[in-house]
């Protein structure tokens, strides 16, 4: 069975079938989906996909790019923090740093991101973190982050994921991981211990190889999951196996 950490099926893209996608993939396979809602706006939206389908796992944060949207950031927080507390939520995220994209200023991003971290601490969630091209100061913020990290759609060297495995953070691979010229996420996909892989699609983004370009969903994971097992030198039965039963530890399903 396939656990995807990590997905947005609340995105517009899905409006015009997404019953029947979701219906599909949880009656083919797929036994459990984390759905990141990254804006305030996308909360009941996540929320009502979680309570409709068993395995839809939710959880609630703040993107780098949707900072922008908020004048208080205390009252963004406060909302955040209601929302959490007020129904199942498994994760706080996704939360980070992004640097390739200017929709909100770093000055912006970063007490985004701390108040963030603090708050999954406090709440004793793991937290969901997307880096781009941040990957200093998003590993400065991690080291004073006493609970659990997912690092998202892995871009970091195998240096850095050998660091922050050793702080016992998890490390999540996509569609990246398929591309052609991705030889560093590669290698550090081979870094990272058993008990702390995981793998997603990012849906309805990052498409793996040989679907680029196309909306993505949870069944074209079995392409990611091809190429960890390549990579780490074992069978795709094997890092199916051992990702569902990370994710299900992680977020605490049974």
């Amino acid at each position: 069975m396939i656990f995807d950490t990590h997905a947005h099926y609340d995105d517009e893209k899905f409006d015009p079938d997404r019953k029947e996608v979701l219906d599909g993939l949880f009656s083919s396979g797929v036994s459990g989906i984390l759905n990141c809602a990254t804006a305030i706006e996308n909360f009941d939206a996540t929320l009502r996909l979680c309570d409709e389908y068993k395995g839809m796992y939710a959880a609630l944060g703040i993107h780098p790019s949707d900072c922008y949207r908020y004048k208080s950031m205390p009252d963004a927080l406060s909302r955040l923090e209601l929302a959490i507390r007020g129904a199942d939520v498994r994760a706080l995220g996704e939360i980070g740093l992004d640097y390739h994209y200017d929709f909100s200023p770093k000055e912006k991003q970063i007490p985004y991101f701390a108040a963030q971290l603090e708050l999954a601490e406090k709440l004793g969630l793991p937290a969901v973190i997307h880096d781009r091209e941040a990957h200093g100061d998003v590993f400065e913020h991690l080291r004073g982050f006493h609970g659990t990290a997912i690092i998202h759609s892995c871009s970091e060297s195998a240096e850095t994921v050998r660091q922050l495995c050793s702080r016992g953070h998890y490390i999540s691979f996509s569609g990246s991981v398929t591309f052609k010229n991705a030889r560093s996420v590669r290698e550090a996909a081979a870094a990272v211990p058993d008990e702390l892989l995981l793998v997603e699609t990012d849906s309805p983004y990052m498409a793996p190889t040989p679907l680029r370009g196309t909306r993505n969903d949870s069944g074209n994971i079995r392409f990611i999951i091809s190429v960890l097992a390549e990579v780490r030198g074992t069978d795709p039965e094997h890092i199916e196996r051992i990702t569902e039963q990370n994710a299900k530890r992680l977020l605490r399903v049974g």
